[in-house]
């Protein structure tokens, strides 16, 4: 079944105890990234939606329980001219994460399918093709044990509004707005056809989209957070390493140290 964006704008207010299930699920993540570290994990977290949507503060809040040794967030912007010169997946692929490392993206692959279908970076052609090059390399993905999680976050044109003015009028946050989302938004009904197709194509088993209600911003991270902690807690193992007798037998000899029971 097509996803429609239509059913996900109630905009809902977050029922629960947002700061103490929050916190919660930084704790989670926290224990998740140690079984990534423990396990040789390797996982993408990806992000698409609308300008103002609310990535951004779904991804800090992603991030704040974990050691930055083992994330990176990858802000995709459009491509340089040394990207623009090879195949327009390369640049992800060098953005990859290793064993014990987790990729979080900010914008995405899928530029390919909508900002280049609708502002005519590509052609007709490579944007079609584009839909089978992003199945592709998906299933390249999870078959080779990376972890996938998808995300597209949505706004109605009312609220995507009311963000734009809300950073026009805040000294500290006008940087976030720029003549970009006023183009793109012109184009809403352009973009709202690239993306049902987007979705018709690239829904798939192995790489399933979850749409997010971003229209209340607590309840889209808590939202986000849980179905991320909820997916990867599923996919990867979540035991905790054995104690090392050698570190045992130091800690042991250095300070009295005994496992407990």
């Amino acid at each position: 079944m097509t996803i429609q964006l239509s059913d996900y704008e109630t905009g809902a207010k977050y029922a629960g105890d947002y700061a103490r299930d929050v916190a919660l699920l930084e704790a989670r993540l926290e224990r998740l990234q140690a079984a990534h570290i423990t396990h040789g994990q390797r996982s993408v977290i990806m992000f698409e939606g609308w300008d103002a949507a609310g990535k951004g503060g779904i991804i800090q809040r992603l991030t704040a329980s974990l050691d930055p040794r083992y994330f990176e967030v990858w802000p995709i912007a459009a491509p340089n001219e040394e990207e623009k010169a090879r195949h327009f997946l390369w640049r992800f692929w060098k953005r990859l994460p290793g064993n014990r490392e987790i990729s979080i993206f900010d914008r995405s692959w899928y530029g390919r399918v909508l900002v280049e279908r609708v502002e005519g970076y590509a052609t007709e052609a490579e944007w079609r093709k584009g839909y089978d090059e992003i199945n592709e390399f998906e299933a390249q993905l999870t078959g080779s044990r990376t972890n996938l999680v998808k995300l597209f976050v949505h706004v109605t044109q009312e609220e995507q509004d009311k963000r734009f003015a809300d950073r026009l009028n805040d000294p500290w946050k006008r940087w976030k707005t720029g003549v970009d989302d006023y183009r793109n938004r012109s184009k809403r009904k352009q973009y709202l056809a690239a993306m049902e197709d987007m979705f018709q194509q690239t829904d798939t088993r192995w790489a399933p989209w979850t749409v997010i209600d971003g229209n209340n911003k607590k309840a889209a991270r808590i939202a986000a957070m849980t179905h991320v902690v909820e997916t990867l807690e599923a996919a990867v193992p979540m035991t905790p390493p054995d104690l090392d007798p050698a570190v045992v037998k130091l800690a042991h000899k250095a300070f009295g140290y005994s496992p407990k029971d």
